[in-house]
């Protein structure tokens, strides 16, 4: 059985819960996990008092149970192992991981994966604003990994992103990829307005059948074409179990280069 927190009562405090590492826990017994010292607003308070904690992570596990919305930093800096949330989880879900995997069932709010080097994220309801983003004042949001959202999410997805892969199956907010630096992102709901403002290199796909948003004048349509690229990584997100419909294997997309105001390097696909 996994190393199991259960939720006794939902709080509207935010509880930090960083302190909680599996490179750690995974050496101790229920009991002694129990006293770790968490954040609860401004004081320290141990996990104890808020979870029940049952099991062990000797196999590498954690799970969280119950509505762990006001729970923040599950899974921040994880280097390897796997994390499940049975319910809601806080902002900064996997902030910084390096390795390892997340999988939430429900919701979660801001900041998913910002930062992050490695690993994978599994969302399978919503997410919130900055997935993937870099921190106010950071130069790099996330250089590697995946992070894949399978409802909808908020602005400024991979804001300042150098690597790695970002997937919404739903409707995305504005300014998607924002400061792109490398990587690639791929919408398939309908999407907000000014995506790619102030990109550099990499790929942003809104590949959803709504009409897409205009572009904005730093761009040029350059054709239109089937990208072998588009097929390979939708393939890899179908075996990854991400749904794809059939049909957008074989799409033909609308390629606009850009922004223009940053070397022009990168590129927006939309569906035709």
């Amino acid at each position: 059985m996994p190393l199991t927190f259960s939720l006794r009562n939902k709080t509207s405090i935010p509880l930090e819960v960083d302190a909680i590492r599996l490179e750690t826990v995974r050496e101790q017994s229920a009991d002694e996990v129990a006293h770790t010292l968490v954040q609860y607003g401004n004081k320290q308070r141990e996990i104890g008092e808020f979870f029940d904690v049952s099991g062990s992570a000797a196999d590498n596990e954690l799970v969280w149970e119950g509505d762990c919305s006001h729970v923040k930093l599950i899974g921040s800096k994880l280097i390897d192992g796997r994390i499940r949330v049975e319910g809601n989880a806080g902002m900064h879900l996997g902030a910084e991981m390096s390795g390892g995997e997340i999988i939430v069932s429900g919701h979660v709010t801001d900041w998913v994966g910002a930062e992050m080097h490695g690993g994978r994220i599994r969302v399978k309801g919503n997410a919130g604003h900055l997935i993937g983003a870099v921190y106010r004042g950071g130069r790099k949001g996330m250089t590697g990994g995946e992070i894949l959202i399978s409802g909808n999410a908020g602005n400024e997805i991979g804001h300042c992103m150098r690597r790695g892969l970002i997937a919404v199956g739903g409707n995305a907010g504005d300014a998607t990829g924002v400061n792109l630096l490398a990587g690639s992102i791929f919408v398939f709901g309908e999407n907000g307005i000014r995506p790619g403002v102030g990109m550099r290199r990499g790929t942003i796909g809104l590949l959803g059948t709504s009409p897409p948003p205009d572009m904005l004048p730093t761009f040029k349509y350059s054709g239109t074409f089937r990208p072998t690229a588009l097929r390979l990584c939708l393939l890899y997100l179908r075996r990854s179990g991400f749904p794809i419909a059939e049909e957008l294997l074989d799409l033909a997309v609308h390629r606009h280069c850009g922004d223009f105001l940053e070397f022009g390097r990168g590129e927006i696909w939309l569906r035709v």
